[in-house]
């Protein structure tokens, strides 16, 4: 059965370490607990059965390090790294070349994962939605789902998703 849209998921890096004048920001890297908060909330969406078809990550160091956990604990077969989902990039007109790219038939079932930052995929999410900048937050290692419609080549993608579902990673964790 055709499908009527597509999903984006949008995953914000795990805790990282902290600014620091000695270090470049693109390097700073997981902190171990951020590393572990990371993997048990994946593993734990893995467990529900979420699973992308394709997966692109910012190339900084943090956000790289989630996608790899991502791929790791079976959310997709591998991971891109996309320039466009750095700290101030706009991976908004790539959308729709992001997902013919890796799926040929815009009528099929496909969900496109992303790891990057924040203020950036609240931006993207907020636009998306037709909602006001400031709208959508994600938290460390938070995931958002977006619901967008099959569009027309050129077509605006703004303001037509429906979310579908907001998770603060507190809410998937285990509690002590």
């Amino acid at each position: 059965m055709a499908s009527l849209g597509w999903d984006l998921l949008l995953l914000r890096h795990g805790i990282a370490e902290e600014r620091s004048p000695d270090r470049v920001d693109a390097e700073r890297e997981l902190t171990a607990a951020g590393r572990a908060r990371t993997r048990a909330v994946l593993e734990r969406a893995a467990g529900l059965g979420l699973r992308a078809d394709r997966l692109l990550s910012s190339p900084l160091a943090r956000a790289r390090q989630t996608g790899e956990i991502a791929r790791e604990a079976g959310l997709a077969p591998a991971l891109e790294l996309a320039q466009a989902l750095e700290p101030g990039g706009d991976p908004l007109p790539l959308l729709p070349a992001w997902r013919t790219q890796a799926e040929g038939d815009a009528a099929a079932p496909f969900r496109l994962l992303l790891v990057g930052h924040e203020p950036d995929l609240g931006l993207l999410a907020a636009r998306l939605l037709g909602a006001p900048p400031g709208a959508i937050t994600l938290r460390k290692a938070g995931l958002a789902l977006l619901r967008l419609p099959v569009v027309p080549t050129g077509a605006a993608l703004a303001g037509s998703a429906r979310l579908e579902w907001l998770v603060r990673p507190k809410l998937w964790l285990p509690r002590p």
